[in-house]
């Protein structure tokens, strides 16, 4: 169980415990909860991101939930097709992806036959990533949902000059810090 489980766990019971009271016991209010004090959080630019990216990502899955694709799956695919013979230690690096993991999110890719790999005449060690037609159409499908979806709705939200601002700040940070 995960700790805001619990808490919300611990939540219910005290509120069930506090229902048909007058007065709940010190530190209890009555009705609706007052939000947290962030203090510091607040300010904490990792804290913010990090909230943001959580906002971005299940924008991004709710977009995306017809095609079952999530952050991560969309991002190999995109690399896939953008470099062709690449093998699959190329992708998870640049992706930041660990090797097992990428091998699962590789597994669940192509049980859906959305990619294959096939091993390189080069390096006999080594797997080349493709795109399976099937693959193509999902991947053309899914760009057009990011863009009119998804990306459009940050479009809104910040504004072109806002949003390639921000683009540019996040990519010194990514390159950079």
């Amino acid at each position: 169980m995960t700790v805001s489980k619990t808490a919300e766990k611990s939540s219910e019971k005290a509120s069930d415990a506090t229902k048909g009271r007058k007065d709940a016991p010190e530190g209890q209010s009555q009705g609706p909860a007052e939000a947290l004090q962030l203090g510091e959080l607040s300010e904490q630019l990792g804290y913010v991101l990090k909230r943001a990216q959580l906002k971005v990502f299940e924008n991004f899955l709710r977009c995306m939930a017809s095609l079952q694709l999530t952050p991560a799956q969309f991002s190999v695919l995109l690399l896939v097709e953008k470099n062709p013979g690449r093998n699959q230690t190329e992708i998870a690096s640049t992706l930041g992806i660990l090797r097992p993991n990428f091998v699962a999110l590789l597994d669940n890719l192509e049980s859906r036959d959305l990619c294959a790999r096939i091993r390189s005449t080069n390096d006999r060690r080594s797997h080349i990533l493709v795109l399976t037609d099937k693959g193509k159409a999902v991947l053309t499908r899914a760009k057009k949902l990011v863009a009119t979806k998804h990306e459009s709705r940050l479009k809104e939200l910040l504004g072109q000059s806002n949003r390639e601002a921000l683009l540019e700040m996040l990519s010194k940070i990514a390159n950079e810090f």
